[in-house]
């Protein structure tokens, strides 16, 4: 990003083109370049006046430096351009005469907070000594971006600035202050480039040890491999979600901060000791791998969206209880000895996968949820493979082909006998008649068979 500070000899502003806009309104293009980071800002020429006369009262600028308006012709083609060229040299006269001070009026007319280093954590400086104490008291999470965390690191490697405009507001202490303070932070990148600048903000590299407090973090289209710290985390951190960050491996954010990333070599300092809950939904993960070593007291795990076709052995996450692996690519042999590998599971998603079965669900027996909807289940007979599960209560078909066969609900309730009333099927619990119609059918069926049915007391 843009550093004003190291670079005031080699800064440049310029005015490349007017347009009209669809009201007829002439806006001057602005081109603001500090070395080799470039950005681009609007203004039509009122903007101008409204700087020119708070630059004129508080900062000695001369009343005529700025051209003067015009009523009539003000559209013509040739007076747009002896204008552009007017407001070009007014602009780089400010920059020259100002760069000492740069008055927050210029600073946020060209967009400096917005690019620069300095200039962004004065911004953010300011927010936090008004409303920090507002943001830590919320249950809300705090948002930053890469491009604000690598001003902040690259903060932390720097004496204190040598612009004199420093104010009690801007203090990078207020920053300091709160971020050790934090519980929450969410950080999120929207679009490939800052602003209009040619910032990008995958070329920004930032790190986390600011945060000495944090408990749960967020981040979202953010480049994993940028992180090159992530101080006390380890040891503080309970809630982790990496979304859309294009990650393969879950160890590529766990030890971010290693140059290599082998888990044959990790120790007991890299592990996550208090993460309970991880969420790495829509990336790229293929395989699940020995990175649970990594997050042995994980409660909840979360791994939807991702190119997942191998589970590995997770019985070292011993504590684990809700597991989310659907829109990944699991099938039936994926699954295979299923209890052996997530036990002591509760819940379980593995909504749009492959399966073709239940069998390998059918020894899960802590199992209270499980979602297996839009999978390849045909066979109203395989649901019967887990309506022994002593715990299950919560089951999800809907998306199979089997849901689509003629009083489907009422067949699988029929296999649940007297549980049925238990079941939440497809988000509904039965009704009296369906739990009706299916103690008959299976009255039915065990008479078929040549055996007595047994009628549960009336409750």
């Amino acid at each position: 990003m843009a550093s004003f500070v190291k670079n005031q000899n080699n800064t440049s502003v310029s005015i490349p083109n007017v347009e009209l806009n669809p009201q007829g309104v002439a806006m001057y293009n602005i081109s603001v370049k500090v070395s080799d980071v470039t950005w681009f800002v609007q203004h039509r020429y009122s903007d101008f006046v409204d700087l020119h006369k708070k630059l004129v009262e508080d900062h000695s600028v001369a009343k005529d430096a700025l051209p003067p308006k015009k009523v009539i012709g003000n559209k013509d083609p040739q007076f747009l351009e002896k204008r552009r060229f007017g407001l070009e040299n007014y602009l780089k006269m400010l920059i020259s005469f100002l760069q000492r001070t740069m008055p927050q009026e210029l600073v946020v007319f060209l967009d400096f907070h917005k690019y620069d280093t300095l200039f962004l954590l004065n911004e953010l400086a300011s927010d936090l000594f008004l409303h920090g104490d507002l943001y830590l008291s919320s249950s809300k999470s705090f948002t930053l971006d890469s491009l604000q965390l690598h001003a902040i690191s690259e903060r932390l490697k720097q004496p204190c600035s040598s612009l004199e405009i420093q104010g009690k507001m801007q203090d990078f202490s207020h920053i300091l202050d709160f971020c050790s303070q934090l519980k929450t932070l969410h950080v999120q990148n929207c679009e490939e480039f800052v602003g209009r600048s040619s910032i990008k903000y995958n070329s920004l590299p930032f790190d986390l040890t600011i945060f000495k407090s944090l408990e749960k973090l967020c981040l979202t289209n953010v480049i994993v491999s940028n992180i090159f710290s992530v101080g006390s985390l380890r040891t503080s951190l309970k809630s982790l979600h990496v979304n859309n960050c294009r990650v393969t491996l879950m160890s590529e954010f766990l030890l971010c901060d290693e140059m290599h990333k082998n888990l044959e070599t990790v120790n007991s300092a890299h592990v996550w000791k208090d993460l309970i809950e991880v969420d790495f939904s829509r990336n790229n993960i293929s395989s699940i791998g020995n990175a649970v070593l990594l997050i042995p007291n994980a409660e909840k795990l979360v791994l939807a969206d991702n190119k997942i076709f191998d589970l590995g052995n997770m019985t070292v996450l011993s504590h684990l209880r809700v597991l989310n692996l659907s829109g990944n690519c699991l099938s039936d042999k994926s699954i295979e000895n299923l209890h052996q590998k997530i036990g002591k599971i509760v819940s379980l998603s593995m909504a749009q996968n492959s399966l073709q079965s239940l069998e390998d669900f059918s020894k899960l027996y802590a199992l209270e949820s499980l979602d297996v909807g839009s999978n390849s289940i045909k066979d109203i007979k395989k649901v019967e493979q887990i309506s022994s599960l002593p715990c299950l209560d919560y089951l999800v078909l809907t998306g199979n082909p089997v849901a689509t066969i003629v009083d489907y609900r009422i067949k699988v309730f029929e296999l649940f006998g007297d549980r049925a009333q238990d079941l939440c099927l497809d988000n509904e619990k039965p009704t009296q008649k369906e739990l009706d119609t299916a103690a008959v059918l299976k009255a039915l069926r065990i008479a078929k068979e040549g055996r007595s049915p047994i009628f549960s007391p009336p409750s």
